[in-house]
């Protein structure tokens, strides 16, 4: 397992790149998923899209405080309601926007080994799961943004 570099936006190209599906669930997979979770981790986010480490995978990791979710080929199939929170992002340092996010999401995805899964969620969990999502079609929070609240206040948000 390793700390990986996570690409920054106006630096690296990568970030506006659609990311392929994954079809091999093998032991570089698993690989880069423990890095990507290392990274998360170490930088004090609660979400990373493997386009943030420069690798085209459609591969997310996230943990809110619930434990550590692998997602790999997530595709979001439900979103209900709508909501305005702050965003940050790991890869759009010392930044922090308002976006219009849905409050509750299902997204369908496969676990490091192939199986497939379905999560619902609300909160904090359904907006990380947007942000690392839209990150695989090469799209940042700060294209939704509403407002730039960078120089306001800081509250109690996470950076995904």
């Amino acid at each position: 397992m390793a700390i990986r570099r996570i690409a920054i936006e106006g630096k690296d190209e990568v970030l506006r790149k659609h990311a392929r599906k994954v079809d091999r669930f093998d032991k570089r997979l698993h690989v880069l998923l423990d890095d990507m979770a290392d990274t998360m981790y170490h930088a004090d986010g609660v979400g990373l899209a493997a386009p943030q480490v420069s690798i085209l995978k459609r591969v997310v990791v996230i943990d809110v405080g619930d434990g550590l979710l692998e997602l790999v080929n997530p595709v979001m199939i439900a979103q209900e309601g709508s909501k305005v929170d702050v965003e940050g992002c790991l890869s759009v340092p010392d930044r922090r926007c308002t976006v219009e996010r849905p409050e509750k999401v299902t997204v369908r995805a496969q676990n490091r080994h192939g199986e497939t899964f379905e999560i619902e969620a609300e909160g904090l969990l359904a907006v990380a799961l947007c942000h690392e999502t839209d990150h695989l079609d090469g799209i940042l929070y700060i294209d939704k943004m509403i407002e730039d609240v960078t120089d306001m206040p800081e509250e109690d948000e996470e950076e995904a």
